[in-house]
């Protein structure tokens, strides 16, 4: 068994790392259509607001926030996917935590929360490890594969539950949850000194939309915390998986390389990293072998057969680079590696998925 299909077997979250550009994406997608031809449930989610996964399913209309069952014909198993609407998301989360729904729509309809919704640094990359939860607790998959944004944005969804609980320690977050645990249903940012001096920052409109939001939040806190304790012990379990997505490209593997560090640093680790578009050797000859028919061919007069010989010894050096540079730079990260070969197509079909997953899933 390769080391990708053990992988696919035993996990219930295959979280799809790397920078961008490496073919994070179609790797993730290979990996749940693997998954659903092995008879598994599996759901294929991207956080990268970027369509590359609708493309690489072949789905000319698009991802929704709600997953989409795709055909799979070998297998008996099933393969969906979707992207992350994080807007809807926040929505869901907020009626699932609220005592009643006035306290939700109060929310809902709230500026600060509208603007925080869809700008506010940070919510993109905790509504997706929301969505992750959801969706493994979801009866319809056993399997969740995700499809990270590049390799920062990755760490923020990372670290996204831990930030939320701290968020929810801070003193701020209480100062402005203060009037509701006092009795106090209103104040006025004019008799508050510090609020009026932010107000002066920001705008008393905004103030006031956000002192409006705290108080209709009172009591969620709660439940924002242990589901973020949740997500956390989530992406730390046993069944929890990291691939590491890469090309032989000398920046793509610098870029691996730290995010491997900063993986092993947080107490995660890889289980497989994946090579894309790697050079192949061309046989099981070697540089100099080549080198040497070349000479030979030129000595003899025959000029076309010392050409292609020189240019595959070329070739063979080029991949021997390559893989050298992977050792060098991914080597002390202990984790299998499993390379693609360059390919002359681009993944933009279920065909040419399955393609892709004869390399990751065969061994050699």
């Amino acid at each position: 068994m390769s080391a990708l299909a053990d992988v696919v077997g035993r996990s219930s979250v295959i979280v799809c790392c790397g920078s961008g550009g490496v073919g994070k994406t179609t790797t993730a997608a290979a990996l749940g259509l693997e998954a659903a031809r092995t008879g598994r449930r599996v759901v294929v989610v991207t956080i990268d607001p970027a369509r590359r996964l609708a493309d690489a399913l072949g789905l000319a209309g698009g991802l929704t926030g709600e997953p989409q069952q795709l055909p799979v014909e070998a297998g008996d198993g099933e393969l969906w996917a979707m992207m992350l609407d994080a807007p809807a998301m926040f929505e869901r989360v907020v009626r699932s935590n609220a005592t009643d729904a006035d306290q939700a729509d109060r929310i809902v309809a709230n500026a600060f929360y509208r603007n925080m919704a869809t700008a506010l640094s940070g919510t993109q990359e905790y509504m997706a490890s929301e969505a992750l939860y959801e969706l493994h607790t979801d009866e319809r998959f056993d399997l969740v594969v995700v499809d990270t944004p590049p390799s920062r944005n990755a760490i923020e969804f990372l670290e996204a539950p831990g930030v939320l609980a701290r968020f929810l320690d801070h003193k701020a977050f209480k100062l402005m949850m203060l009037p509701t645990r006092t009795g106090l249903k209103m104040f006025s940012a004019a008799t508050q000194p510090m609020l009026r001096l932010i107000g002066k920052v920001v705008g008393s409109d905004v103030l006031s939309d956000a002192v409006a939001f705290f108080q209709a939040f009172a009591g969620m806190e709660v439940g924002f915390r242990e589901r973020a304790d949740a997500v956390a012990t989530l992406l730390r379990a046993p069944d929890t998986e990291f691939v590491l997505v890469t090309s032989p490209q000398h920046d793509a593997l610098v870029e691996a390389a730290w995010f491997a560090d900063q993986l092993t640093s947080r107490g995660y680790g890889v289980s497989t990293t994946v090579v894309n578009r790697v050079h192949p050797r061309f046989g099981v000859g070697t540089v100099a072998d080549a080198r040497t028919r070349a000479d030979k061919a030129a000595a003899s007069g025959r000029e076309q057969l010392a050409a292609t010989w020189a240019n595959l010894a070329d070739l063979r050096a080029v991949a021997d680079l390559e893989r050298a540079e992977v050792d060098d730079l991914l080597g002390h990260t202990g984790s299998p590696v499993v390379e693609v070969p360059l390919l002359p197509t681009d993944v933009h079909d279920l065909d040419s998925l399955a393609h892709i997953g004869r390399h990751l899933f065969t061994d050699g």
